[in-house]
């Protein structure tokens, strides 16, 4: 996991908790963002990330978004906007709307719910009507967006969910 770990945060016994999406966000297929170009109301609005990774801007076309971070595409539209289109282009890229996350296993209403900023594993319990009897409330296994494999975390407070993971909250033994 490469730069994605809590400093002084709890660890588990194979894992440490990712940093919160703010910290240095990278898209995904599914995020809505907005682009501001200043002084360029033509170039300014809301896209979409396509399934394909790329975002599809007026003038410069597709542009790839999945796998960058925030900063890095802003500065990416602008230097394709000053290839023969803006002298000194100044753009503002914001997240609208992240990417789901989904619950599985031992929660009320397992599935697929909306993400929001500092979302936690706890809260995205509370979000599937809460645990059910036979739920480990010590243990929590997520598989990041970014990842081919889940991994064990320890079930606190603290413990944050990206956009796009699959949480799975595991039965407890008796």
């Amino acid at each position: 996991m490469a730069a994605t770990g809590w400093t002084g945060a709890a660890r588990a016994a194979d894992a440490s908790p990712p940093v919160s999406p703010v910290a240095d966000y990278k898209m995904g297929a599914g995020d809505k963002i907005r682009v501001i170009t200043f002084g360029e109301e033509s170039l300014t609005g809301e896209f979409f990330v396509s399934g394909s990774g790329k975002v599809s801007l007026p003038l410069i076309g597709e542009v790839q978004a999945a796998g960058v971070s925030v900063t890095d595409f802003q500065r990416s539209v602008e230097t394709a906007l000053k290839n023969g289109f803006l002298q000194d282009p100044k753009v503002n890229i914001e997240v609208l709307k992240y990417r789901p996350f989904y619950i599985l296993g031992e929660v009320q209403k397992p599935g697929e719910y909306p993400y929001t900023n500092a979302l936690t594993v706890q809260n995205a319990v509370a979000t599937a009507n809460g645990f059910t009897y036979r739920a480990n409330t010590k243990k929590v296994f997520i598989k990041r967006a970014d990842s081919a494999k889940e991994q064990a975390y320890p079930l606190t407070s603290t413990t944050p969910v990206s956009p796009g993971d699959t949480i799975r909250i595991v039965e407890r033994f008796f």
